[in-house]
């Protein structure tokens, strides 16, 4: 099975326990384009549509893509009292979409998932001056400091073993993206990076392990001793854990 489609069977729980993205960071890709009345957007990899609604409360005319049909039918829903809103089942990269024709491509924490082809893609459907806007939430839970990310750590190594997820997401980490940018001939790159503090719950916590698509792929017993020993070592921190999310925002122009 397509991975991408591991968030089509948890809804509810997506839309609940993922985070949005903060004020600042639509207000900086706001302040980038020059905003008209008839901005046409795409949304590549909508899931519950997270990152939809401030597009939609400015006027923009989003059209959104996504390859699971129940996270379309879901925002078909959530925002039916949009006229500027549509929502298309298919993949990105075969979907047909009109060429030269959109003023903003973005994408919330979904991009990765598409081949290296997908920044040729998006030139070819962006007008002239048209924006692309990439951003991701990079959840960190490592911090040395804080007893809930020991405890947490500690089985996460005994399942996972230590991955680069060890390390917090740095400003060396965007250059990678901005490089891609460059070699796909946009201009004006911008990067920018937020953070934020969450606090979950036990509860809340195993919650958001179920949107992750790594936690979703593990088998059925595994899984189920993973989440008891991850309540079992939170129990002994206040039954709570500290996220420390790094937002990462990229932008580009088709000239």
């Amino acid at each position: 099975m397509d991975k991408r489609l591991i968030f089509n069977n948890n809804i509810d729980n997506y839309d609940i326990i993922r985070p949005t993205y903060p004020d600042e960071l639509y207000n900086d890709i706001l302040k980038y384009i020059n905003i008209t009345n008839n901005t046409n957007a795409v949304e590549i990899g909508i899931g519950t549509g997270q990152a939809t609604r401030p597009f939609l409360d400015k006027n923009f005319h989003v059209t959104a893509v996504d390859i699971g049909e129940k996270l379309i039918n879901s925002v078909r829903e959530k925002f039916s009292s949009y006229s500027n809103f549509n929502a298309i089942l298919g993949d990105f990269m075969t979907e047909f979409l009109p060429e030269n024709n959109y003023d903003l491509i973005y994408s919330a924490t979904a991009f990765h998932w598409l081949p290296d082809e997908k920044y040729l893609k998006v030139k070819k459907l962006l007008k002239s001056g048209g924006i692309i806007a990439l951003f991701w939430n990079r959840p960190f839970v490592r911090n040395l400091d804080d007893i809930t990310n020991v405890k947490n750590a500690k089985v996460y190594d005994r399942y996972y073993g230590v991955s680069d997820k060890a390390k917090q997401f740095s400003e060396e980490d965007t250059f990678k993206i901005c490089s891609k940018l460059e070699e796909s001939c946009f201009n004006d790159i911008k990067c920018e990076i937020y953070r934020r503090t969450r606090t979950l719950s036990t509860g809340e916590y195993i919650k958001l392990l179920n949107t992750y698509s790594d936690h979703c792929s593990l088998p059925k017993a595994v899984k189920v001793d993973f989440e008891n020993d991850i309540i079992k070592a939170l129990s002994k921190c206040g039954n709570e854990i500290n996220i420390y999310d790094t937002i990462d925002l990229y932008l580009g122009k088709k000239y």
